[in-house]
């Protein structure tokens, strides 16, 4: 028996002056009652009640002792509840890792209409394109890239995959000639992902064919945006997300290459990431719930 434990038997034996009385109130017998009293006594080395075969008495100490109990067992009462109200009320601090430029340009709406829904749970937003590791760098939850997570003890949902296009621009391919088949991109330059996250070949396949090229490159970058600025300042070909060029594209500013390939395992995966289901603070089910009804329930996968 703990010693908190010892401090709940001992405010009830004091409020009822009886160990049997005491022993009823808690579902105990009479002999666990008393051996946690003379514990308890034993403990601070002073004499609580004054016993007789008749009845019980308090002590001087007993009076003093308990008056601290009351406000100690109160105010461990009051965590207890604040704890188990974080479990049942979305509130408190939301600690959130995402993918910058998924954040910049897909999943703001997302979370500010999560905040709106949900204004009593605080934001802290933390944007990276670095590897991550949820627990270790104490995130509630991540939006990222599956090739972001640096372990596999995280749960993942599916929120959405986004196609990639292999683009240039007008300029660069007037100068360098434009590609007519994926062996013609052997002698032209690209604005790559980063080799230490990603193999710097590309993957084309029509129909049936498929073939591999692997990537000449100067300039390496795993942030998208930067990526694609690069690529509209001419600094050669790049495997993009449209939703990232859909404006290049319309402008003429970039131009499709090869389009009627298409690029191997190039859609890019965007997944909600967390610890745990078992005990899962209230404003991360919150979070995890509104983003799968958010993007639509056919669009969430385990």
């Amino acid at each position: 028996m703990d010693h908190l434990e010892n401090l709940r038997i001992f405010c009830t034996v004091f409020e009822v002056r009886s160990f049997t009385r005491a022993a009823e109130i808690l579902g105990m017998s009479t002999p666990n009652v008393s051996r946690s009293i003379t514990k308890l006594e034993r403990t601070l080395g002073v004499r609580l009640f004054q016993r007789t075969t008749r009845h019980i008495s308090t002590t001087e100490a007993a009076e003093r002792f308990f008056v601290g109990c009351v406000r100690i067992l109160a105010e461990l009462g009051a965590l207890e509840t604040e704890a188990r109200n974080a479990i049942i009320e979305p509130t408190g601090v939301l600690r959130l890792v995402a993918h910058t430029t998924a954040t910049m340009n897909v999943l703001v709406p997302l979370i500010a209409d999560f905040k709106k829904q949900f204004p009593s749970v605080y934001l802290d937003i933390t944007l990276t394109e670095r590897p991550v590791d949820l627990v270790e760098d104490g995130f509630d939850l991540g939006l990222l890239l599956p090739s972001m997570l640096t372990t596999d003890r995280a749960i993942t949902r599916l929120l959405m995959r986004v196609t990639v296009a292999l683009v240039s621009t007008p300029e660069y391919l007037a100068s360098h000639g434009c590609p007519r088949t994926p062996q013609d991109l052997e002698g032209l330059r690209f604005v790559a992902f980063s080799p230490a996250m990603q193999a710097p070949s590309l993957r084309l396949r029509r129909n049936n064919e498929e073939v591999s090229i692997d990537l000449k490159f100067e300039i390496t970058s795993n942030n998208s945006a930067l990526r694609k600025e690069m690529v509209v300042r001419g600094f050669g070909l790049g495997v993009l997300p449209e939703l990232l060029i859909a404006d290049e594209i319309k402008t003429g500013r970039l131009v499709r290459v090869l389009d009627e390939y298409d690029v191997v395992d190039g859609g890019i995966e965007l997944r909600l990431a967390y610890s745990a289901r078992e005990f899962m603070p209230a404003k991360v089910r919150a979070f995890v719930d509104y983003a799968i009804s958010y993007y639509g329930a056919e669009q969430i996968q385990n």
